[in-house]
């Protein structure tokens, strides 16, 4: 049986890292994912669906620090089902994304290895397209500038950032 779960979307707010009893960090992403089509009549439809994903450990700590409102995150995981009760003492359910694998796909520094991460830090956005990160590899070939711009990960996107709902 499989249970696997890929997206890639936007951060609809800032990721929030909490701790278990234990000690070990977990982080709640809301990510956005969406799609838009023709309908019947030729109008253009967009739909916008919600994820909410949880992040663990040395992940978790990373996703705190480094993503914010709107970075635009690959994301691999599997579903799960929680169930908890309200103040009513109701059964609720609460579906998300447990997450296995979370790449960054912007830099903000283009190309500067964030602070605190170890010689062997390798790129996330390197690693989701297949590059060799920091060792090893044509340096040139690595190097990117700031024209390299992909643009918008949706068509909804081409304008602002601060038009977006979220």
């Amino acid at each position: 049986m499989l249970n696997k779960v890929t997206i890639i979307g936007r951060l609809g707010r800032d990721p929030e890292l909490r701790y278990t009893q234990s000690g070990s960090p977990v982080a709640s992403l809301n990510v956005a994912t969406d799609e838009s089509y023709t309908d019947r009549d030729g109008n253009k439809v967009e739909r916008t669906e919600w994820h909410r994903i949880s992040v663990f450990q040395r992940q978790a700590e990373s996703c705190a620090n480094y993503l914010s409102k709107g970075s635009l995150v690959y994301v691999e995981g599997n579903l799960t089902t929680r169930k908890w009760q309200d103040q009513n003492g109701q059964d609720r359910y609460s579906t998300e994304i447990r997450a296995q694998r979370v790449l960054f796909l912007e830099r903000k520094n283009d190309g500067a290895r964030p602070r605190g991460m170890d010689e062997d830090y390798e790129s996330p956005a390197r690693s989701a397209s297949g590059g060799q990160g920091q060792r090893g590899g044509n340096p040139q070939q690595d190097k990117r500038s700031a024209h390299d711009d992909l643009g918008p990960a949706f068509p909804s996107e081409a304008a602002s950032m601060d038009e977006v709902p979220f």
